[in-house]
C-alpha cells in the first residue's frame, strides 16, 4: 500500500482468487450486500465477481467520497472505473465520533481493525451508518454502464478483500483519514478524562441509616392471586393462516396460561420457600398433561400418536395422572424391583395395615401386588407411597390417589 497524501490511499492489485470468498467479515458483508442489493442486473454483478476473481482489477485508490481502479476486460480492454460514497458532513461527523469516544472499547476495537457491531448499530441509529446501504454505491464507468457494470461490480468485490484487512477504508469514504481520526478521538477522550467532575456523593454512615428504619414506608404488599389465568388472544380471524393449526395453536397457549397460573398460586401458597420445587416434566409426561386438558378431541388423538400412545393406553394415563401427576404416571407404566432395604419397609407396612383376619391375601410381583380373587392391586411408587389398581377388561387401571399405607389405598377401590 502507498500512500499519496494523508486523505488517499492506493492498494496494489490483489492476486486472483479462485474458490474463496470475497469477505471474511460481517462489515465486508455488509459491503458486498449493498451492491447486490442496489444493482439492477445480477448478471452484471456475476460477471464483475468473476472479473475480480480472476485478478482483472488493478490498485485501488481509495479517497474521500471515492474509489478508483482500472478493470480489464477478458479481451484486455482497460476501463477506468469509479464508484462514488456520499461523505458525511461536519455535524454527522460530530456525532460518529462522540459515539466512538464515548466507549473506550469502540477505540481500542479499530485500533485492531475491527468494526463493533454495538459502534455499527449505536451509528446507524443515530443517522450516521458508515456502512453504505442500499443506492448508496454509485457507480461510473468509461465503458458507458449507467447501473452497475461488470467493472463496477469488480471494484467493488475486490474492495470487500480491503475491508477485511483495514475497515479504515470505510472511515476514509466518509471522508476523514485514519491518523487524523485517531487524533480527534484522542482529544475527545482526554477533554473527557479531565472534565470536572461533579462531588461523589458520600452517603449516609450506616449507623444513622439504621437508626431512621422505622420511618420508612413499608413496603407494598404482593399482588394477590387472579381469580382465573389469563385468556391468551383468539386466533380466529378471517385472514388464512396457511401451514397453521389455529385450534392447536390456541389450546398451547391456553395450556401455557394455566401452567402460569398453577406455578403462581404455588409461589404465593405459605410455606413455599421451604419446599423443593419439582422436577421438570419429560416429553412423555408433559404429552399426557397436555392431553388431560384437552377437550378438543382430534387434539388428544394427534397429542396420543406424538407420544407413541394408542388411544386406550393415553386414556389409562391421564387416569392416572388426575390421580397424582408425575408420580402416579410412573405407578401406571414404571414396572420397577424394590431393593432389600425398600422391601422390607413394604412388608413391614402391609403387616401393619390390617388385624390378621382381615389381611387381603397378595401375591408379589416387583413392587406390585395382587389379590387375585378381586381383581385388585396396590402399586408400591419410588417415592415410598401405594397406588391402588383393579382389572378391567384384561388392563390394569388406576382406581385412586396414593395413600402413604397400604390399607388406606386399597379402600379407594370400589371393587
Amino acid at each position: 500500500m502507498s500512500t499519496r497524501d494523508p486523505y488517499e490511499k492506493t492498494f496494489p492489485a490483489l492476486p486472483p482468487a479462485p474458490g474463496r470468498g470475497f469477505a471474511r467479515t460481517w462489515w465486508g458483508h455488509a459491503w458486498l450486500r449493498a451492491l447486490e442489493d442496489s444493482a439492477l442486473d445480477g448478471e452484471q454483478v456475476r460477471q464483475g465477481r468473476r472479473y475480480a476473481r480472476a485478478g482483472a482489477v488493478g490498485a485501488v485508490s481509495a479517497r474521500p467520497g471515492r474509489l478508483t481502479a482500472v478493470v480489464r476486460d477478458r479481451d484486455g480492454t482497460a476501463h477506468r472505473t469509479d464508484v462514488l460514497v456520499q461523505e458525511f458532513t461536519e455535524a454527522e461527523w460530530d456525532r460518529l465520533l462522540g459515539l466512538a469516544a464515548a466507549e473506550s472499547g469502540y477505540i481500542a476495537a479499530l485500533l485492531d481493525r475491527e468494526v463493533p457491531p454495538e459502534l455499527a448499530e449505536d451509528a446507524a441509529a443515530a443517522g450516521v451508518d458508515p456502512l453504505p446501504g442500499i443506492g448508496d454505491l454509485d457507480p461510473r464507468c468509461d465503458c458507458g454502464e449507467w447501473d452497475h457494470c461488470p467493472h463496477t461490480a469488480a471494484l467493488c468485490y475486490q474492495v470487500a478483500r480491503l475491508l477485511d484487512q483495514d475497515p479504515f477504508v470505510l472511515l476514509l469514504l466518509r471522508g476523514r483519514g485514519e491518523r487524523q481520526l485517531l487524533e480527534e478521538l484522542e482529544a475527545r477522550s482526554t477533554a473527557e478524562a479531565e472534565a470536572p467532575r461533579a462531588p461523589a456523593d458520600e452517603g449516609v454512615p450506616a449507623a444513622e441509616a439504621f437508626a431512621a428504619r422505622a420511618a420508612l414506608p413499608p413496603l407494598p404488599a404482593l399482588p394477590g392471586l387472579p381469580d382465573a389465568p389469563g385468556q391468551p388472544p383468539t386466533l380466529d380471524t378471517e385472514a388464512e393462516a396457511e401451514g397453521l393449526d389455529v385450534d392447536a395453536v390456541e389450546f398451547l397457549a391456553q395450556a401455557a396460561a394455566s401452567a402460569a397460573y398453577r406455578q403462581l398460586a404455588e409461589a404465593l401458597a405459605p410455606g413455599h420457600a421451604d419446599r423443593r420445587p419439582p422436577a421438570p416434566l419429560t416429553a412423555a409426561e408433559d404429552a399426557v398433561r397436555l392431553t388431560a386438558e384437552a377437550g378438543d378431541i382430534r387434539l388428544r388423538a394427534r397429542l396420543s400418536a406424538a407420544s407413541g400412545r394408542d388411544g386406550a393406553d393415553m386414556e389409562r394415563a391421564v387416569l392416572a395422572w388426575g390421580f397424582g401427576g408425575a408420580p402416579a404416571l410412573a405407578a401406571l407404566e414404571d414396572d420397577w424391583t424394590p431393593d432389600r432395604t425398600t422391601l422390607t419397609r413394604a412388608r413391614a407396612a402391609l403387616a401393619a395395615a390390617w388385624a390378621d383376619e382381615q389381611a387381603p391375601a397378595l401375591r408379589r410381583v416387583r413392587a406390585r401386588w395382587t389379590e387375585a380373587d378381586t381383581g385388585r392391586q396396590l402399586r408400591l411408587g419410588r417415592e415410598g407411597r401405594w397406588w391402588p389398581y383393579h382389572r378391567e377388561a384384561g388392563r390394569w387401571i388406576p382406581t385412586g390417589p396414593s395413600a402413604p399405607d397400604p390399607a388406606s389405598a386399597l379402600a379407594a377401590d370400589p371393587a
